[in-house]
């Protein structure tokens, strides 16, 4: 979904909220309705999906429209990198949308005990992205992705019903069908320079 038509639709519908929650005249808040239901049209016409379900999916908050935030957990046993295998037969760091009740940190290490039964310490805040820059996407909101360096401390794989098995990976062995979506090949790899040098600076964007 990485294409120009989508990023004007996503700009027309966040003009389009904001102008909703603080607008105070009833004929501009009109306008600004249409304005939102003229992104969701553009998005149905590039994606083929029902106009009906993008404007449930794309037009469903209120107030000024922030990105969300992803956070994935950098694991590393024996100098590899723990990968979760997705219920769609894909890879991934272990991780996922941020709870309205945790931090960046808690949040993390919630992650990984719900994908994998593992009991980890966040340690390191490796790189904080948008992921329109780094990510197949395939949301139409923006993602500010937090990758965060965790240590193992004790537990062992428990099916869940998010993962169907987890692996550990060295730099060189990494799967080919990586969840691109959620980490690319290049940001495990990211995370693989950050154990190699503690003193490395947090990367973002």
């Amino acid at each position: 979904m990485n294409d120009a038509w989508l990023d004007f639709a996503i700009r027309i519908q966040s003009i389009a909220q904001a102008g909703l929650q603080y607008g105070k005249d009833k004929y501009d808040k009109e306008r600004y309705e249409e304005l939102r239901r003229i992104s969701a049209e553009m998005i149905a016409v590039k994606t083929d999906i029902p106009v009906a379900k993008v404007y449930d999916l794309f037009c469903n908050e209120t107030g000024y429209q922030t990105p969300k935030v992803d956070t994935r957990a950098a694991v590393f046993v024996d100098g590899k990198i723990l990968l979760v295998h997705e219920n769609n037969g894909t890879w991934s760091l272990p991780g996922g949308w941020c709870d309205v009740d945790q931090s960046v940190a808690s949040n993390t290490v919630k992650e990984v005990k719900e994908e994998t039964g593992f009991t980890v310490t966040a340690e390191k805040l490796i790189a904080v992205q948008d992921w329109r820059k780094h990510n197949v996407t395939n949301y139409a909101y923006g993602v500010v992705k937090i990758f965060v360096q965790c240590k193992y401390e004790s537990g062992e794989f428990e099916d869940n019903i998010e993962t169907t098995g987890i692996a550990f990976f060295d730099r060189d062995t990494l799967p080919q069908n990586l969840a691109v979506e959620k980490c690319t090949r290049e940001q495990i790899l990211m995370c693989f320079e950050a154990l190699q040098d503690p003193n490395a600076p947090t990367a973002f964007d």
